[in-house]
């Protein structure tokens, strides 16, 4: 498989990275691909016929293709038809590669430290032929230093007393922000630390009486590990834990159980059936070490409850209630819910209950949807938004069809719904000083959650 080109453009379509590895494709190819991925209209058969740009297109003769992460955008190009799975798995690995060294993947990260970009870019493919894609291979041929950056997703907004308020300023919260190093830049100052991270993301759907149609849990363990001398590590789940659900004993008598599990390459996972423990020995750089996935009966981290009464024939209201269902002391973070309205809305105003603090609305009338905004949602607590809007044209049963569905976003820390949990971290005994720092966060994400207006 040979590539012709990968290049890397900012959200406006600037021109961060540029490696040509074969000189058979237009040197505008990067403005060929952002004018087609900006204004994308499915022409000469290709689907969608409207809408997002799909991550592989044909343009002009060349073929490209496409991930976006963090807002920027890594494209690849080629001459041929080459096979688009291997070439989104090369993309994808430039980009955890590219973050283990940055360590904050940003526009402003690229630019301050694009001589190590291209290097990497050299090392890692070779006349448009991948080589050597692992963090742990290339380090050795990797001369640049990096220049550190601050994560723009931590740099804070609120006021000292918000953050204080909070618990921006604990120690765990602090030292948790470390994980965004550099792998060259924590050898240079020792780190003797790991990070494991549990992340969920939610794939829900409720119904209008606010009861779950549909329910899946996209988990997995994310590990990055900054560990001298590379020790054998240990990692102990849930001992009652199932995978699959099948009518054995083990299952009926577990309180969490898994539809599937898939493992990194370097976990040694022949102790897991009988004792539920992952053996391997950390690569450099962040990786997942298990992905999983959870259906079923499962309690969610917020109940959607609207109900819509029309109080005149041009003018209705939309009346949502959103409750906790998270414990006390955990909290929901950058909630975001998107409710569209009627296309012939005129006017619209917004009001939320009683003791509400942090919560602002935006209304894009061109859109026609408004975005319920909170930026700390306590665990246990219910918020109430009414929204009045008038339109052009009488209320029909049509019209209210065009309210909704309303979706939710959200992100909830130290929290997660299917219940796994990692209930020992042991490793490998050097010597009796040898004591590294662990570091452990669970988080629950909403991926599409969904609230269904119609029965």
């Amino acid at each position: 498989m040979f590539l012709s080109q990968i290049f890397i453009l900012s959200p406006r379509g600037d021109k961060l990275v540029f490696k040509d590895y074969r000189q058979d494709v237009p040197r505008i190819s990067d403005e060929i691909f952002f004018r087609k991925y900006k204004f994308w209209d499915g022409k000469d058969h290709q689907a969608p016929p409207s809408g997002d740009c799909p991550p592989f297109f044909h343009e002009k003769g060349i073929h490209f293709t496409y991930v976006k992460r963090s807002n920027l955008l890594f494209v690849a190009t080629s001459m041929k038809n080459v096979s688009p799975s291997t070439t989104v798995e090369v993309l994808v690995r430039v980009v955890k590669i590219v973050k283990d060294f940055l360590g904050v993947l940003s526009e402003e990260s690229i630019r301050k430290n694009f001589p190590l970009v291209y290097e990497l870019l050299d090392e890692m493919i070779d006349v448009g032929v991948a080589q050597e894609m692992t963090t742990e291979r290339l380090r050795p041929y990797i001369f640049n230093d990096v220049v550190p950056v601050a994560n723009p997703e931590q740099q804070p907004q609120d006021s000292l007393l918000e953050r204080i308020r909070k618990g921006e300023f604990l120690d765990r919260t602090r030292k948790a922000e470390q994980a965004n190093l550099s792998v060259v830049q924590s050898s240079a100052e020792r780190k003797n630390e790991i990070y494991i991270d549990i992340i969920e993301r939610l794939n829900v759907v409720f119904n209008a009486n606010g009861n779950v149609i549909a329910s899946e849990v996209d988990g997995s363990i994310v590990m990055k590990s900054f560990l001298a001398g590379s020790p054998d590590l240990f990692l102990g789940l849930n001992e009652d834990l199932a995978v699959g659900r099948g009518d054995s004993a083990r299952t009926r008598y577990a309180t969490v159980v898994l539809d599937s599990v898939n493992f990194h390459a370097v976990t040694d996972y022949s102790k897991f059936e009988s004792e539920r423990v992952l053996m391997m020995r950390p690569p450099d750089g962040e990786f997942t070490v298990m992905n999983y996935r959870v259906t079923g009966d499962i309690t969610q981290p917020f109940r959607i409850t609207p109900s819509i009464e029309v109080q005149s024939s041009f003018k209705a209201e939309l009346t949502l209630r959103i409750r906790a269902d998270v414990p006390t002391h955990t909290h929901g973070l950058n909630v975001a819910v998107k409710v569209p309205v009627p296309k012939t809305t005129t006017s619209l105003g917004v009001e939320f209950g009683v003791g509400a603090s942090g919560q602002t609305y935006e209304y894009k009338s061109a859109e026609k949807y408004v975005v319920w905004n909170i930026a700390r949602f306590g665990g246990g607590t219910e918020q109430v938004c009414k929204i009045r809007f008038s339109t052009s044209a009488p209320i029909t049963a049509a019209t209210r069809k065009e309210v909704g569905p309303i979706s939710m976003s959200f992100e909830v820390p130290q929290h997660n719904v299917s219940g796994l949990a990692i209930k020992s971290l042991r490793l490998e005994e050097r010597s009796q000083t040898y004591n590294p720092s662990r570091w452990i966060r669970n988080i629950t994400q909403a991926n599409s959650y969904v609230c269904r207006m119609s029965q």
